[in-house]
């Protein structure tokens, strides 16, 4: 059974730094794409970082040279470094992977529990 376990969020000041991390465990062939989503209060989830398997990012406009997401392949783990947060970075944050798990099928999208992150001063 696949796992993806996020861990790091936390309450922090506004201005303030936070690492999350999200590890991929059990059984697959291969790990594609990984991502971070965020969904606040009332809103749609919404992607904010992407990370390919040869490590090419993408950013939504809003987070653009305030976080930073990367990935160690040898623990099929997945980061994403937030600094200068501010209050609207509030959100439930969530690790998603697209998997494949055995070579004979195709692969799927894989979603973790979610972490959250308060930036409250």
């Amino acid at each position: 059974q696949v796992q993806l376990v996020e861990s790091g969020g936390g309450l922090v000041q506004p201005g303030g730094s936070l690492r999350l991390s999200c590890a991929v465990s059990g059984g697959y062939f291969k790990i594609y794409t990984m991502n971070w989503y965020r969904q606040g209060s009332g809103k749609q989830r919404e992607l904010v970082a992407s990370v390919s398997e040869g490590g090419s990012t993408n950013y939504a406009d809003s987070v653009k040279d305030r976080f930073t997401i990367s990935r160690d392949n040898a623990t099929s783990t997945v980061y994403l470094q937030m600094n200068s947060l501010k209050p609207v970075d509030t959100a439930a944050y969530y690790c998603n992977a697209q998997i494949q798990r055995y070579s004979f099928v195709s692969a799927g999208a894989y979603w973790g529990r979610g972490t959250q992150v308060t930036v409250s001063s």
